[in-house]
């Protein structure tokens, strides 16, 4: 037991002391030294795995106690300066010099193990020692979220580029010595008030009070760049059988399995006043799953509750770009004497490379007024969450060095001022502009900005080079009314293609931001593979330039719309809509109906009058809104979407009457250590009578060598069409849970990912062109023979094997086509890759 006493002082000043504890023979770090402020018995903190160490005291406190086993004690005297570094040196317990006693090495067992017994018993009371175990509960919380670029060198400071962001540095608290800098580059935070009633279960959340560092909205999405750093530095709840950090699930120390996954050695037994603790140790049985490492503190009063965890991850784990990982994690009792969390700290360094600049943030969560057993009227418990009260102009500003449980350290007290200082500046403008237009392809041009670039050049066999421009307004022409136009050409067929519309607002906000309330005016002509509808990318993107097979088979769409879209809180939206639409059919592709002569009619144009409504429900959903796409920050919450289209005969030149019914559902799987399942299921009805196959489903086919997740990555353009199907698609993830077994794979960090896409559905035979001459014919490919059919007895099926994190950020799979085999120009298998950017 080690003992560090500093002087004490009567001053109530804030100090903060940071350093490194460190072996005195060895001079290698001491890992999860325990660093407690005497007096302030649930306060303090502990040296992470590389021995190091920041703690800030608010009072008169100057004692600190620092427990580490087989350490003798030793004291140091700090000084009274407000910021203090100390590298500390502990020598061995009866350290015999020049004398080595090795202990025989015995097989690890869980079979009479009194640490695993012991953690069977927290694992047992697991419930009782939770938030979710009371009857009633409710609390005032306090989170924060610092994150900025570290360890950055005097030489990387001094830079001329940083000349005059020079006020931006800020001594790093966590840095060895003073001459390592950090970038604070984005805080957030927020109190609340939580309500939480076990029957019926209901948790409500009012936010008292909220502030951010907000960037230019033209370049970035404020509240999506919020929530994502909150889904990768999720709260830590060690009495979850899993824990999510980074998107990943790691296997909690306490979980009903983590005897099976992790080893426990009883290290020490601590007596904090009349508390009676015991310290566990745990280490991962294999260094590569997604597992922690660390200590917990388990109360001997009969609870078994956890008043104390430190825990990091292994070097050798499989995760990408981090540094370092680290939590801990402070309990305290609470009015009916049960222990409750009163805070969680969370730091996550992201780095290339071990050594060098890197990014590093932290998730600082406080309970305070944490009252157990309090019982309030029902409509408390049914507030909604995330509910805010704004202040009105009359009312006092938010004082938050009132309600801030610890004050700011100081390289986050001017975060706010740096970054609003920095919006203001001319060079970092620039800067923002030029990457907007490398990450998001748009140039900001006053009022309006032009791109997406990526969309600037393409081509296809039926438009040949094709050459586009185009551009939209921003909410500096208007926080009300939005247009976007671009008009392409192609060197081949020589015609020009365009679009154009008109947004108006009904909520002032922009179009491509949430909530999403608007009135859409909209006409096009253009090109279109039938069937095609890609996400996140748009089909004259240059990297959908490169297919396989032919790809001949082209529309010329001309189309009228009119779209309304609400979105609500609680992910609710709701569409309508009215589309005119013609179709003109190009490159080999035709529209061919058989007369009641015997001979066959080739048809220009196909008319269709259409109006549409859709429901789409994704609860607790998250996404960074980009320029065009909202890329979605996936959760283990459902996604549901519902449609219906009716097409009107007679209305606008409309040519046939029918209806279509969509619906869909999308949900993420968690497997704990055995990884993670992206399901999707999705289905179609069609009614009505001699409709032709363009206005049936045509099924999503992928002929470019990239995996597309949504689309059939085997089946070709326009093979399969039908009126009413059901659909299955599931992406596997493993994590590497096989290849951390194989040695040189587990070194390469590889991952298994496995897919299984399967659809089965028909035509009936009023739709069917086998069996009815009321409908266009089946299409043919450039040899005159039929290229698309529909559902024969069995399902269209694909599978394929992968791995995945090649290189970080590739993933290559061996897809199979598993039946229709005997198609024209089937391919029986392909090799196709996908980059994927994954912790």
């Amino acid at each position: 037991m080690v003992v560090i006493l500093f002087a004490v002082s009567g001053s109530a000043q804030t100090i903060i002391i940071k350093g490194k504890v460190k072996d005195g023979y060895t001079l290698e770090p001491i890992p999860y030294a325990s660093i407690n402020v005497v007096g302030l018995s649930s306060y303090g903190t502990a040296s992470n795995e590389r021995g190091e160490f920041s703690l800030q005291i608010n009072g008169p406190q100057r004692t600190l106690s620092i427990s580490s086993v087989g350490y003798d004690v030793r004291e140091v005297t700090l000084s009274e300066e407000n910021e203090q570094y100390e590298d500390i040196f502990l020598y061995a317990q009866n350290a015999i010099e020049a004398v080595s006693v090795k202990a025989p090495k015995l097989k690890y067992s869980n079979k009479d193990n009194p640490a695993v017994e012991l953690i069977r018993q927290v694992v047992a009371h697991r419930d009782e020692n939770r938030l979710t175990g009371q009857d009633y509960v409710e609390y005032n919380q306090y989170e924060k979220i610092v994150l900025g670029l570290s360890n950055l060198s005097e030489k990387f400071k001094n830079r001329k580029i940083f000349k005059n962001y020079q006020f931006l540095f800020q001594q790093d608290s966590l840095g060895t010595d003073d001459s390592s800098y950090v970038l604070p580059a984005f805080m957030e935070e927020k109190y609340t008030k939580n309500y939480y009633r076990k029957n019926p279960k209901t948790t409500s959340q009012e936010v008292l009070a909220q502030k951010q560092a907000d960037f230019d909205p033209r370049f970035v999405d404020n509240s999506g760049l919020s929530n994502y750093l909150k889904r990768l530095y999720d709260e830590v709840e060690i009495y979850d059988n899993n824990v999510t950090i980074l998107t990943n699930q790691f296997l909690s120390p306490i979980a009903n399995t983590a005897p099976n996954f992790y080893r426990f050695y009883i290290t020490d037994t601590i007596k904090n006043g009349t508390e009676e603790l015991v310290e566990l140790s745990f280490f991962p049985r294999n260094k590569s799953n997604l597992l922690f490492k660390g200590k917990l503190h388990v109360t001997m009063d009969g609870k078994y509750a956890v008043k104390y965890a430190v825990m990091s991850v292994n070097k050798e784990i499989n995760l990408n770009f981090v540094r370092g990982l680290d939590v801990e994690l402070f309990f305290d009792k609470d009015n009916q004497d049960k222990y409750y969390l009163t805070k969680s700290d969370l730091d996550i360094e992201f780095s290339l490379t071990g050594k060098g600049k890197g990014i590093r943030g932290k998730r600082v969560v406080m309970l305070d007024n944490y009252t157990s057993g309090l019982v309030r009227a029902d409509s408390v418990y049914q507030t909604a969450r995330n509910t805010t009260n704004t202040p009105s102009a009359n009312q006092t500003p938010v004082d938050w060095t009132a309600i801030r449980p610890e004050p700011l350290a100081a390289n986050e007290a001017v975060v706010y001022q740096n970054i609003e200082g920095l919006q203001n500046m001319s060079s970092f403008k620039r800067i923002m502009d030029i990457s907007s237009l490398v990450l998001a392809g748009y140039k900001q041009a006053g009022p309006v900005e032009i791109g997406p670039v990526n969309t600037f050049y393409s081509y296809n066999p039926v438009e040949g080079l094709r050459l586009r421009l185009g551009g939209r307004t921003t909410e500096q022409l208007s926080e009300r009314f939005y247009a976007e136009a671009f008009g392409a050409y192609g060197t081949r067929d020589q015609q020009w293609k365009y679009f154009v519309s008109g947004t108006y607002a009904l909520n002032k906000k922009s179009p491509y931001k949430f909530p999403q309330h608007y009135i859409r005016a909209s006409v096009s002509h253009d090109t279109k593979i039938p069937g095609q509808n890609l996400d996140f990318i748009q089909e004259d993107n240059i990297l959908l330039s490169f297919k396989r097979g032919e790809d001949l088979s082209y529309l010329y769409n001309e189309q009228y719309r009119l779209d309304y879209k609400l979105e609500m809180e609680g992910n609710f939206a709701f569409t309508s809509g009215l589309n005119v639409w013609k179709q003109m059919p190009a490159g080999v592709l035709a529209y061919r109906q058989i007369q009641p002569d015997g001979t066959t009619r080739n048809i220009s144009e196909l008319n269709t009058t259409e109006v549409h409504v859709g429901v789409r429900w994704a609860p607790n959903e998250q996404f960074y809104q980009g320029k065009n796409y909202r890329t979605p920050i996936v959760n283990e919450f459902p996604i549901f979407n519902l449609n219906y289209t009716a097409g009107l005969k007679n209305v606008l030149n409309g040519e046939y009457n029918y209806h279509n019914f969509t619906a869909g559902a999308f949900k993420r799987v968690y497997l704990s250590q055995l990884g993670y399942a992206d399901v999707n299921i999705d289905g179609t009805y069609i009614l009505g009578n001699n409709i032709p196959y363009p206005l049936l489903t045509i099924h999503r086919a992928n002929q470019t060598y990239a995996y597309q997740l949504s689309s059939y990555n085997l089946m070709n353009f326009m093979e399969f069409v039908s009126d009413h199907h059901a659909a299955l698609q599931v992406q596997y993830y493993m994590n590497g849970f096989l290849f951390n077994k194989i040695p040189l794979l587990k070194k390469l960090k590889l991952r298994e990912v496995f897919s299984f896409k399967g659809i089965y559905g028909g035509l009936r035979d009023s739709n069917n062109p086998d069996i009815s001459n009321q409908v266009y014919e089946w299409q043919r490919n450039s040899d005159g023979v039929v290229s698309s059919y529909t559902f024969e007895g069995s399902p269209y099926m694909e599978a394929s094997v992968g791995v995945a994190n090649i290189f970080k950020i590739l993933r290559v799979d061996a897809v199979k086509r598993l039946s229709y085999l005997d198609h024209p120009n089937a391919p029986n298998w392909g090799i196709r890759a996908r980059i994927k950017f994954d912790f």
